[in-house]
């Protein structure tokens, strides 16, 4: 995409959908070494394109910095509840579609194995796809075939020549990560067998603009889709979306089927069109819907701003829970540093003794929040509110309360 144009459909770029200033890409997490030296910001503003209604940002650093340097931040086994729903995503393809040992399940982006392994522990067949090199070599340590690249037409040109076909061809959150979206698309076009299946998972942009989701915006996510865009783009490769369910999952998402266009056997389901006139209903065809989401950000950046300013002058202390990404554009939007939050804990060890893009706040393991006994208990990633809060119950032994920002302010 040119800095102007749409990446999908090349019209112009006119409309602001939110600008939420300058950040750092939001896993580019500092050692104690960088923490004092200078630190690259990047303009995080979002365009909506009037002709197909794609969100998205300009391509401000290259895929290979933010994926596919050896350093990349995000594993995603370290949540219960996205393993649960993995699994229970597995057992619901098998049961739907037959899948078995002579079937081919590839995934795109497949991080650590985190999802694969299900697969692999029914003896189907499995191959991932994943750029980052040091999350590649944890899914291969558990025995996940995975192929270190980047996937598009050329990848997917090189397994075919290999006849390694998909009959499963499915990523989870990759979609948005995508700075060439038609090449990715063209790609799976390839790569699906003639009566294969595709499931792609991502953040939904409704619940986006409904549930004030801003933080879910930051440097690795090119484009935000709402189901009447994703339709047109897979439409465009050849690609039929036969089915849509909505999840819970990342604050509410969507798991789209596609087909080839040309295999009429699997019949679009009802959910297709009922989804589309959700989508008509809530305006997400009009332009103006996009234009007022500016006013719903700023509101909650001031509701934060007032609790931290009120706790600290209180005597209060406030830490977070959680070193997500979505957190990180959140904290650097708001301009809240260790002015505000002492520091933040995470359970994953990759990010465990070091310190927040932009804000500098320190990571530490879980443990700490129990010697500390802070006030208050920031959770950064409010999508997985009910697991942390279950996790960190203890915090009502000293009368600490949990505070979750998104969609609005709450205190529990």
């Amino acid at each position: 995409m040119s800095d102007n144009h749409c990446r999908f459909c090349e019209h112009p770029l006119q409309h602001t959908f939110v600008n939420l200033g300058g950040s750092p890409i939001s896993n580019d997490f500092l050692n104690s070494e960088q923490v004092d030296k200078s630190e690259k910001f990047y303009p995080l503003h979002t365009y909506v394109c009037d002709r197909c209604f794609l969100v998205q940002l300009p391509e401000v650093e290259s895929r290979e910095h933010i994926f596919g340097d050896g350093n990349y931040a995000y594993f995603s086994s370290y949540s219960e509840s996205w393993l649960k729903h993995c699994q229970r995503y597995t057992n619901l393809m098998v049961e739907r579609f037959g899948f078995d040992r002579s079937s081919q399940v590839i995934e795109i982006a497949s991080n650590d194995g985190y999802l694969l392994q299900y697969f692999q522990a029914q003896n189907i067949p499995v191959l991932g796809i994943e750029p980052a090199s040091n999350v590649a070599a944890v899914a291969e340590a558990k025995g996940i075939p995975t192929l270190t690249k980047f996937f598009g037409v050329q990848t997917a040109t090189e397994l075919v020549e290999l006849n390694k076909q998909a009959d499963l061809l499915l990523g989870n959150n990759v979609l948005a990560h995508v700075p060439d979206l038609n090449d990715f698309v063209a790609g799976m076009k390839l790569l699906l067998k003639p009566a294969g299946v595709i499931t792609i998972e991502f953040p939904h942009l409704l619940q986006l603009i409904t549930q004030n989701q801003f933080d879910t915006i930051y440097h690795e996510h090119f484009s935000y889709f709402s189901f009447l865009t994703v339709e047109r783009v897979f439409a465009a490769h050849g690609l039929t979306l036969f089915d849509v369910e909505e999840l819970p999952t990342h604050g509410g998402s969507l798991r789209i089927y596609g087909r080839h266009s040309e295999y009429t056997e699997l019949a679009i389901t009802d959910r297709v069109a009922e989804l589309k006139a959700k989508e008509v209903a809530a305006k997400l065809d009009t332009i103006d819907t996009y234009l007022d989401f500016t006013k719903q950000v700023e509101s909650i950046k001031r509701q934060l701003l007032t609790f931290l300013i009120q706790a600290k002058n209180e005597g209060k202390s406030v830490v977070g829970y959680g070193a997500p990404a979505k957190g990180n554009t959140l904290l650097n939007y708001c301009g809240v540093r260790t002015d505000f939050i002492d520091y933040t804990v995470d359970r994953s060890p990759h990010k465990q003794g070091l310190f927040l893009p932009g804000t500098h706040i320190p990571v530490y393991h879980p443990d700490l929040i129990t010697e500390t006994k802070p006030d208050y208990l920031l959770i950064l990633p409010w999508n997985l509110r009910s697991e942390v809060i279950e996790q960190m119950a203890q915090i009502r032994d000293w009368r600490g309360k949990f505070v979750v920002p998104i969609p609005r302010l709450e205190i529990l």
